[in-house]
């Protein structure tokens, strides 16, 4: 027998990858001594003349003769004669879920109230999918093909995924400007829609997600901007914030200096104000003792007793409390 016999003896998916999803072996004689090989994450399905005949999903290395022929549906009577074989197709199912990211290609124009001309998006994110139904697979694929891969799937995915954007995007209540705290909700929506629409070729998705979602670079700027404000919330804090980035990336710089020159010329500001403010109010509520007394001693003249703060008429103790007084 020939290298080239030896070889054809073999049915097996030879090129096996997790980027295709069915894959057919065709125009070769099964001849008899044949085996077919069954690999993990595969079916392998039995077709005669376009008709299944039987699918066998167990991995492992099987017979044709003794171990396939007997449970095929119309060739079970099947015997190889001399130098006769079996023209067959065998097609070879990928089981596994496949993943593959997607994106917009060109800007989705979504009508958005205050822009006439509609509000430009893009949006990426991932999808999963499966063979889902194997006998429409071959009815409306793998009858006019030999393989389909997840670039097959991802080419009709991505020929729905602008109106279906559209559709879950423009429902009632979502704020144009803030899709992506509505991400799951989109995209809970559109796998929904995409599975129905490709089991119709057999094919099921199996999950779909919207990882994120970009506007103009004019309408992204305004929308940082935003943000920026609404985290600083006033001008004070806005004015500490930008001090402290000052202080922090001066260091020893002449940036650095002034900054701390200007923190400081502020804080003094903020307590000259404080301390006028708190003499107006003892101005409205009357003197503290304490604080006359106080003041008097840095003065070096005593007018009040520091203790009670009755007059000291130039006394030396006082006549109220017995307190010594500062000359």
């Amino acid at each position: 027998m020939s290298l080239f016999n030896q070889l054809a003896d073999v049915v097996e998916w030879e090129q096996y990858n997790d980027e295709t999803l069915f894959w057919k072996w065709t125009n070769r004689e099964i001849k008899k001594g044949s085996v077919l090989i069954i690999r993990p994450g595969q079916d392998a399905i039995v077709l005669y003349n376009g008709k299944t005949e039987g699918i066998f999903r167990d991995e492992g290395r099987f017979d044709i003769e003794s171990q396939i022929i007997p449970f095929l549906s119309t060739l079970k009577g099947f015997k190889f004669g001399f130098n006769s074989g079996l023209r067959a197709e065998v097609l070879f199912v990928n089981t596994k879920e496949l993943t593959v990211k997607w994106g917009t290609k060109n800007a989705v124009i979504l009508p958005a109230e205050g822009l006439p001309g509609g509000m430009p998006i893009r949006a990426f994110g991932t999808f999963s999918c499966k063979v889902a139904d194997e006998q429409i697979l071959i009815e409306k694929v793998a009858g006019v093909q030999n393989s389909f891969t997840i670039n097959d799937v991802k080419t009709r995915v991505m020929s729905n995924l602008d109106q279906l954007l559209m559709k879950w995007i423009s429902q009632e209540g979502k704020d144009m400007f803030h899709l992506q705290s509505y991400a799951q909700e989109i995209a809970k929506g559109i796998a929904s829609d995409l599975d129905f629409e490709m089991r119709k070729i057999g094919i099921g998705i199996t999950d779909f997600a919207v990882s994120s979602v970009s506007y103009p670079e004019e309408v992204q700027a305004m929308l940082e901007k935003a943000a920026s404000q609404s985290m600083i919330g006033d001008i004070g804090k806005y004015q500490q914030v930008a001090m402290a980035d000052a202080l922090s990336s001066g260091g020893n710089s002449a940036a650095g200096s002034a900054a701390a020159t200007m923190a400081g010329l502020g804080a003094g500001m903020a307590m000259a104000q404080q301390m006028a403010g708190q003499m107006q109010g003892t101005s409205q509520t009357g003197a503290d003792p304490a604080a006359a007394g106080a003041a008097a001693a840095v003065s070096g003249t005593v007018n009040f007793c520091p203790n009670c703060g009755q007059p000291a008429n130039g006394a030396r103790f006082c006549a109220n409390c017995g307190t010594k007084l500062i000359p």
